[in-house]
């Protein structure tokens, strides 16, 4: 990838806290034009890496060049007025409306007119909330005007760190739109940190799988694709025997709830059956599909099995 292709890059970045690396060398490229979705566990790092990329933290060594500026360089300022973020929980003063908390946003980035506060209301869907003050409104709608805020200015670049946290189903499709949207017609690249990662896959062109502050692997979504392993998807009534079993025959699987089952290698399924019948285990449902990108995150970070 061309480094003018890329909004962000960064070069082996290091955050260390009282000897605790948070981020330990961690290189990685962002697309122009794509929705990158950042993967990993709690404590991976990814909100460390996004308060370095905001500029509320410096990193302890390596670099990262946002539209081709250096972290350290003097353009970097300026650089950053073409992003927006939204770390963590959205700072709202929650005794003004959605349009006095985006006038105060306005003053504070040096923005001459009011006149595009109307059209953000608009489009991030609070055109239906008045008068009403922020403290009164609901999760779904803090995380639109969190959105509104970031976008104040015109950004090129939307960093979002768990954008659908704590949100209904309804919520999630909202906020999911709304991403879609902005990055069809206003062409605005995104990076997204998420734990939910059934709710990325929708989303994401490109992924960063990151593990104890390092990328683990970057690819897109294409690729992702033909990396996911196809399996077959068993409900039993004992999991316990279907495990006994399969660790027998040396077969990749892992466990989920309700008595269900992920096996991830060709078998014979009249073999296993009758091997499970043979240990009082039957097999309720069983359904071909592809692997999730849950399970093959949790591959490449030794959290499944294999």
């Amino acid at each position: 990838m061309k480094e003018r292709d890329c909004v962000l890059e960064t070069e082996d970045i290091i955050k260390t806290y009282k000897g605790f690396r948070a981020l330990d060398g961690l290189t990685m490229r962002v697309p122009r034009g794509g929705v990158y979705g950042l993967v990993g566990r709690n404590g991976a790092g990814k909100t460390t890496l996004i308060r370095l990329i905001c500029g509320l933290q410096e990193p302890s060594a390596g670099s990262f060049r946002l539209f081709g500026i250096p972290h350290d360089g003097k353009e970097i300022v300026r650089a950053r007025r073409r992003m927006g973020a939204v770390v963590e929980t959205p700072a709202l003063y929650r005794d003004l409306t959605a349009e006095e908390n985006l006038r105060q946003e306005f003053l504070i980035r040096g923005i001459p007119s009011f006149e595009g506060i109307p059209d953000l209301i608009r489009l991030v869907g609070l055109e239906g909330a008045g008068r009403k003050k922020v403290r009164h409104y609901s999760l779904g709608m803090k995380q639109r005007l969190g959105l509104a805020l970031a976008l104040a200015g015109e950004p090129d670049f939307l960093v979002l760190d768990e954008p659908v946290n704590g949100l209904d189903p309804q919520g999630i499709v909202e906020i999911r739109e709304l991403i879609l949207r902005l990055n069809r017609e206003k062409e605005i690249t995104f990076l997204i940190s998420s734990h939910i990662l059934d709710e990325l896959s929708r989303l994401a062109t490109h992924y960063g799988i990151m593990d104890r502050g390092r990328m683990v692997r970057e690819l897109g979504a294409e690729d992702l694709e033909g990396a996911l392993r196809r399996c077959l998807r068993l409900e039993v009534t004992d999991p316990a025997v279907l495990a006994r079993v399969l660790d027998s025959r040396g077969i990749s699987y892992k466990i989920l709830s309700g008595g269900r089952a992920d096996v991830y290698a060709g078998i014979s399924v009249t073999d296993l059956t009758l091997a499970l019948a043979g240990e009082g285990c039957e097999v309720l449902t069983l359904q071909e599909r592809d692997e999730s990108l849950e399970s093959y995150f949790l591959s490449l970070t030794e959290g499944g099995r294999s």
